[in-house]
C-alpha cells in the first residue's frame, strides 16, 4: 500500500516532504482499520482509491468491517498518554494534522473514508 501511494504520487511530481506525510497518514489510517476493524477477519480486504481534483488528492478508503468514526474522535491529550506511559494514540492526531479535510460514512455494508490533502500536481 505504501508503495502504491507513493508511486501514484511521485507520479503526478508530488513533493518528497508531501508524499512522505501523506503516506504516513493513509498507512495510518489503513493499519488501524486491518487491525482493529478486521481483528480476526483473515480474508477481508480494505480499498484504496486515490483521486486527483479540488485543488488536491482524495484517498478514498473503503472497508466492510466495523466502523470507526475519525471525524468524531476525541483524540487525548498528548501529556495523558506520555504521563500514563500509554502506547498508541498519536496516529490520529497526526492524520488529522496531515490531512486538510477529513470526511467519514458507514453504512449497513460499508465504511467510506476520505482524507483530503491540499497539494499543487502536474498532471
Amino acid at each position: 500500500m505504501r508503495k502504491f501511494v507513493t508511486d501514484v504520487l511521485t507520479e503526478h511530481q508530488v513533493s518528497d516532504i508531501e508524499v512522505n506525510m501523506m503516506v504516513l497518514a493513509v498507512d495510518e489510517v489503513c493499519a488501524n482499520i486491518i487491525i482493529h476493524g478486521h481483528p480476526s477477519d483473515q480474508e477481508s480486504n480494505v480499498r484504496l482509491e486515490i483521486h486527483f481534483k479540488d485543488g488536491g488528492i482524495w484517498f478514498e478508503i473503503i472497508d466492510h468491517g466495523n466502523a470507526f468514526d475519525i471525524v468524531n474522535y476525541q483524540e487525548p491529550m498528548l501529556e495523558d498518554l506520555i504521563r500514563n506511559k500509554h502506547k498508541g494514540g498519536i496516529g490520529i492526531m497526526l492524520v488529522k494534522k496531515i490531512m486538510d479535510d477529513i470526511q467519514f460514512k458507514s453504512t449497513a455494508s460499508k465504511n467510506t473514508l476520505r482524507l483530503f490533502k491540499k497539494v499543487e500536481t502536474t498532471k
